[in-house]
């Protein structure tokens, strides 16, 4: 039914809003009382991030958490991939989308193994209308890195789009599993659970 398809100008919006955000500089520690000598903090490693993400007790704290993870994630390793990475969110910004794709595509061949890179290539196809691309790219992030809820929610968009309602609940229940408190996630889950589940009893 019509009324079960997403707004698709709202599907680009949320992708490029998740491929432009500007993460916040990290808080500053409180200094150490005097006479005490201060102890450095080990980060904590992506697996806690997740763990902690996954038993955030409200809203506020997960999108803390989440920003963490995604900084993580947004670090390739490599200065010149971060810089054709930027550049191509500056063309996004300016909706010269060829030249972003092509700034992606010099990223991800500097750096296949970087799973943000394939996400970010992503959002380009799809705002590009070419769903296959898209899905083809998200399916490789997450071959490298299957904790990235972003690119299981964004998968579950576009199969929403196609009218794929069973790929797209399983894929926004992988994003909730991963990220529990994710905005609009759960009211998704909500309205494609009726159909499928009820099939499938």
């Amino acid at each position: 039914m019509l009324r079960d398809r997403p707004n698709r100008s709202y599907l680009k919006a949320a992708l490029v809003a998740a491929f432009c955000v500007v993460f916040a500089p990290a808080s500053f520690a409180e200094p150490a009382p005097e006479g005490r000598k201060t102890e450095k903090k080990q980060p904590l490693s992506l697996d806690d991030l997740f763990a902690r993400l996954k038993a955030a007790g409200d809203d506020a704290e997960a999108k803390g958490i989440a920003r963490l993870i995604e900084q993580r994630l947004g670090r390739s390793g490599s200065a010149t991939a971060d810089l054709l990475t930027e550049r191509a969110r500056q063309a996004m910004s300016s909706q010269d989308l060829p030249l972003a794709v092509e700034l992606m595509d010099r990223a991800t061949t500097l750096e296949p193994g970087w799973s943000e890179g394939w996400n970010r290539r992503a959002t380009v196809f799809w705002m590009l209308s070419d769903p296959a691309a898209a899905i083809s790219d998200l399916q490789r992030t997450l071959v490298l890195e299957p904790r990235h809820y972003e690119a299981w929610a964004a998968l579950g968009r576009i199969y929403q789009t196609m009218d794929d309602k069973r790929r797209a609940l399983e894929a926004f229940r992988r994003a909730s599993a991963l990220y529990p408190r994710m905005d609009r996630l759960q009211s998704a889950i909500d309205r494609l659970a009726p159909d499928i589940d009820g099939r499938d009893l």
